[in-house]
């Protein structure tokens, strides 16, 4: 009897074990391979338009000027990442590197985009992150991984543009916590400040908030789970994966903005990320604005508190 309990005892715990690791596994996926709207290029680009309509006249017109362009680079794992690029309108040294958030492409950063162009008059450059748009890869990386890829985009900006380039780098919400990342790197001399709209503290609390949010379940066991099998198919870990980590290596100037109505990426965690970096730095939070909105609901005043910040270090 009490051999047969044992194995019985034994089955159940293989069960749940694999029932377990199935369910990690799903969240991995789920989190990492969603379903990609960022490969829908055309999509995107009538969304854009939709959204903002005077961004059609103005792809338009860089389209006619053969201005609107495209480039491809490998990086050291063999994978092929696209972005495009303008020109300012008058030369310049003045650059902007602009990182989309997730599920996005480069074309759904296109009114940033317009803004550091047409409105402040710099050169700009939008990747496409893996697993998105152009770019190869066959996994969302949550921006660690990507924080190599868009400081291999910033060389590439700076060969494009001139040794003489000054750089900001600007993200939203995957990208601001991508451009966070960066920032906790070791910093070319042309790189000359930072800009994170709705960026996370790091994959756990995001991971962990959206698996409440979305499941009403706990952070044991599958965070626990789906952290591991990240370590072993991608290399890096949720907790690893830290924006609050980098910035506090980070002594260039940033600009945190945050909408206070934000519930995706909640408000809270700006006011974490902003006291762990040290100075100079600069805060907004945005009234009314839910998450990566801030630009679309105060399109005026988004502008001009980019331009009095970028001048500043520019």
């Amino acid at each position: 009897m009490k051999k047969k309990y044992l194995i019985g005892t034994g089955i159940v715990l293989v069960l749940l074990a694999a029932i377990l690791l199935g369910a990690g596994q799903y969240m991995l996926n789920y989190s990492l391979r969603p379903d990609n709207r960022g490969r829908d290029l055309a999509g995107s680009w009538q969304y854009m338009f939709d959204t903002y309509p005077y961004l059609k006249s103005w792809k338009d017109s860089l389209q006619n000027a053969g201005a609107l362009k495209d480039t491809f680079i490998y990086a050291p794992d063999d994978v092929k990442m696209h972005a495009y690029y303008v020109a300012a309108a008058q030369p310049t040294a003045k650059t902007a590197v602009i990182v989309h958030g997730y599920t996005d492409n480069a074309i759904r950063m296109m009114m940033i985009g317009y803004m550091y162009n047409k409105e402040l008059g710099f050169n700009i450059l939008l990747p496409d992150l893996r697993d998105t748009g152009l770019s190869g890869g066959d996994a969302i990386q949550m921006g660690w991984l990507d924080r190599k890829d868009v400081i291999q985009w910033m060389n590439t900006a700076n060969e494009i543009y001139g040794d003489s380039t000054r750089m900001v780098v600007h993200g939203i919400s995957m990208g601001a916590a991508t451009t966070m990342m960066v920032s906790g790197e070791p910093q070319p001399g042309y790189v000359k400040c930072f800009v994170e709209d709705c960026g996370y503290t790091n994959v756990w609390d995001q991971f962990s908030k959206e698996l409440k949010a979305q499941f009403g379940l706990p952070r044991f066991p599958l965070m626990y789970i789906a952290d591991r099998l990240c370590r072993m198919e991608y290399g890096w870990g949720f907790k690893e994966a830290s924006a609050l980590k980098q910035v506090a290596r980070c002594h260039l100037p940033m600009f945190f903005i945050h909408g206070d109505k934000d519930d995706y990426v909640p408000t809270r965690m700006v006011y974490k990320l902003y006291e762990a970096k040290p100075e100079p730095k600069e805060l907004w939070i945005v009234p009314g604005a839910d998450h990566a909105h801030s630009y679309l609901i105060h399109t005026k005043e988004y502008t001009e508190r980019v331009r009095e910040f970028t001048n500043r270090y520019i």
